[in-house]
């Protein structure tokens, strides 16, 4: 009886074990996001003055009087299917937003935009480069489908960095990645 009642426990926290594996490496991997989409249909942002600020009579010289696309590049693939434009605009109060139009890749856990200094590179060699020299994150990715706009902070040199990447910061692995040329 003894040995029978040992091999039941033994095989109860066994199962307890597994069951706690599984959930572990369920909430880790996130696999139902493989079959869910999010799409973001965002436009491109207006900037308007204070409502105390009056109304210039003029645009001042040297200011944009419309959002100016500075920068662009097509994305590329990594470690996942990843296809879209992403754009540097210039608004119109001289700000900039990363704009990324027509997005389509895969959902996964934990995803990032990145402005980085990295070069871009085809295939499985591009797909860990991002964050070995300077990078920004932008915040989450909001969707993984769509047209959706990143503010860039005002204090970020632009002329540092060349490439934006989609980037899965739970595997450190780029879904995706865009070498911004400028227009």
């Amino acid at each position: 009886m003894t040995g029978t009642k040992r091999r039941g426990k033994v095989v109860t926290g066994v199962l307890v074990a597994a069951v706690l594996l599984v959930g572990a490496g369920l909430y880790w991997f996130q696999p139902w996001k493989l079959w869910q989409d999010d799409t973001v249909s965002e436009a491109l942002p207006a900037v308007s003055a204070p409502p105390s600020a009056p109304e210039p009579a003029t645009s001042t010289p040297g200011s944009p009087a419309a959002p100016a696309t500075i920068a662009e590049g097509k994305l590329i693939s990594h470690e996942h299917t990843t296809t879209g434009t992403a754009k540097l605009i210039r608004l119109a109060d001289g700000s900039h937003t990363l704009r990324l139009e027509n997005l389509d890749t895969s959902n996964g856990p934990d995803l990032r935009v990145w402005l980085t200094d990295a070069p871009v590179k085809e295939g499985t060699a591009g797909w860990r480069v991002f964050d070995d020299g300077k990078y920004v994150s932008l915040g989450k990715l909001k969707g993984n489908k769509g047209d959706q706009n990143y503010a860039i902070p005002a204090d970020v040199k632009l002329s540092d960095y060349s490439s934006v990447s989609i980037w899965c910061d739970r595997f450190d692995v780029s879904f995706g990645a865009a070498r911004l040329a400028t227009t």
